[in-house]
Parts: C-alpha cells; structure tokens; sequence
C-alpha cells in the first residue's frame, strides 16, 4: 500500500445514459462511442502510474476495466455524498493524499494526477480546474466535509461557490492548469481529441447523417 491514493469515477457506459447534452445533437449513439473514447484516456492516463487506484462505477462493476485494481460501486445520493463517502473511506484505511478523477477529459494526463498528489505535500486541497466552471480533479490531504455539502453540483459556479468557503474557512489549497471537459457538440468538435481521431469522426458522422 502506498501512501497516495488515485479515486477514479467512471459512469456506466449505457446507451441513452452517458454525455446526455452532447446526445440532444449527435444522439445517443454517438455520445455513447465519445464516452467510452473519454474513458479509454482516462484508463490509459491512470494505468501508468504506480499509485494505488480505487475505481468506482455508477451502476455497476466493468471487470474488463482497471484489471487487477480496486473496484466498488459509487454510494450516496448525489455526487457531493459519493465523492465524501470515497475519500472517507480511503482516508480510514490510512491513505495520506487522495486525488478524484473524472473519466470525461480528453486532455487528462497521469502528470496532473500526479502534479495534484505532489500538491498535497504541502496542502490541504488540490483542484484541477474545468473551463466550464467545475472541476476535473479533487484533491485532500486530509478529510474535509466542507467541499461535499450544499454544493451546486453541475453548475457553472461550482468552484468558485467551494473556493470562496474555503478562503471564508481559511483553508490552504491550490489550483493546477485549466481543462476542459466535453459536454457539448462545440466542445467536442473543437477539441484536438476529436480533430485527432478520425475513426471517432466517421462513426459519428454515420450516426449524424
């Protein structure tokens, strides 16, 4: 066991279930080949590391993903309960830095996992900021209720609603670099993962027509 610990939310990938804004344009087929693209980055960014990982699913556990590493279902009524609930139970079995990820970014890289890890040496909280007003990445280097409760999750003002908290309760953290997550059919097509995938351009433009 180390002393780092990598937490990784991945919803299911079901059809009519995954990326919902960017399937009102290109459908549920589509959203549905973009996610499990999303994930297949997230698990590649993830798997170079040696860090401890605990991968947890929204409805149920893939056994095909994250072979050999820790897999649970999420638990909690909304994503503020489940994300506490990981990090909880992560820190009661003696881990010292723990990190959250999503498994929608495009742009994500084992290094700001581990730039987010590093972080935690000296503070309390880590955030990776999204363009769209949240964030990718959520870090503690000890337990902290505060980032879960009463959040308005999945909304623009996310991060800014948390940090100012954090300042009020003169708390220590740190921001790494800005990436943005692909929710919408503008995201998806101006960013270098799709311009750079045009197998994903041709199932998306068979689905499209």
């Amino acid at each position: 066991m180390t002393k780092e610990l990598i937490i990784i939310f991945v919803k299911n990938i079901k059809l009519g279930k995954v990326k919902t804004r960017l399937a009102k344009t290109i459908g549920n087929q589509g959203a549905f080949e973009v996610y499990k693209e999303l994930v297949k980055i997230t698990e590649g960014a993830t798997k170079s590391t040696t860090t401890d990982k605990r991968i947890y699913f929204s409805d149920a556990i893939i056994e095909n993903k994250w072979k050999n590493d820790y897999k649970a279902v999420q638990e909690g009524e909304n994503l503020g309960e489940r994300m506490r609930n990981a990090f909880k139970k992560g820190f009661e079995e003696g881990y010292e830095r723990i990190v959250l990820i999503g498994s929608d970014l495009p742009d994500i890289t084992s290094k700001h996992i581990i730039n987010g890890l590093e972080v935690l040496k000296t503070k309390d909280l880590v955030f990776g900021p999204a363009e769209d007003g949240g964030y990718y990445l959520i870090g503690l280097s000890k337990m902290n209720d505060l980032v879960f409760d009463n959040k308005p999750w999945s909304q623009p003002q996310l991060l800014q609603v948390t940090l100012k908290e954090l300042v009020k309760n003169n708390m220590d953290y740190a921001l790494l670099e800005t990436l943005n997550d692909i929710d919408t059919y503008e995201d998806l097509v101006t960013s270098a993962f799709y311009k750079l995938n045009p197998e994903l351009q041709k199932k998306l433009k068979q689905f499209h027509d």
